[in-house]
């Protein structure tokens, strides 16, 4: 991780529980419906992916939204998200429940969120990112801005530097390269 600075990666180390928004993180920010009322949103299997190796490594995945979406509630369900809330108003308050639930501190969790919204828990949490897209408060507010847009990889980009900084990244490649288990 070249780009990466010590900060960040010692920011990264430390971390046990990812959180990310769900519209302009883990999608484009677009919402489609049709004709029906029937709610369509386009997710990147890159962001699904790395959500297993983060369980392997006992880190864990949520989702706080401000949205209530039937479509989105069924994708944390396929990935298996350690837990979600939806049609959230105050995201710091659910935070603080999370870190009490969870016996986390602030700094063993990372955010992932794209507008001012997000900012009261970008600004508590340990490691804080926003997409490429993300909104210019935030991004002069975070830790790191992924190079990635929202709907593209974030929630992996972020997790490549986590896994990475924990020295889990290369037990990953080593088990897939040569026995296919990890």
């Amino acid at each position: 991780m070249k780009d990466i600075s010590p900060e960040i990666l010692a920011k990264a180390k430390q971390i046990k529980a990812i959180i990310f928004d769900v519209d302009g993180v883990l999608t484009d920010g677009g919402i489609i419906y049709d004709n029906t009322g029937m709610e369509y949103k386009r997710f990147n299997v890159k962001d699904g992916q790395i959500i297993k190796y983060l369980r392997q490594f006992n880190i864990l995945t949520g989702v706080i939204t401000g949205r209530d979406s039937q479509v989105v509630r069924n994708r944390c369900n396929e990935l298996k998200i350690d837990f979600h809330y939806h049609g959230i108003e105050n995201k710091v308050e659910t935070f603080r429940e999370i870190l009490l639930k969870y016996k986390l501190s602030e700094s063993q969790v990372a955010y992932v969120g794209d507008d001012i919204n997000d900012l009261p828990i970008l600004t508590r949490c340990g490691l804080s990112a926003t997409p490429a897209d993300g909104h210019k408060a935030v991004k002069e507010r975070v830790d790191l801005v992924t190079k990635t847009e929202g709907g593209k990889g974030v929630v992996r980009e972020l997790a490549d530097v986590i896994l990475e900084s924990k020295g889990h990244y290369e037990e990953i490649i080593k088990g897939l390269t040569t026995d296919g288990n990890i």
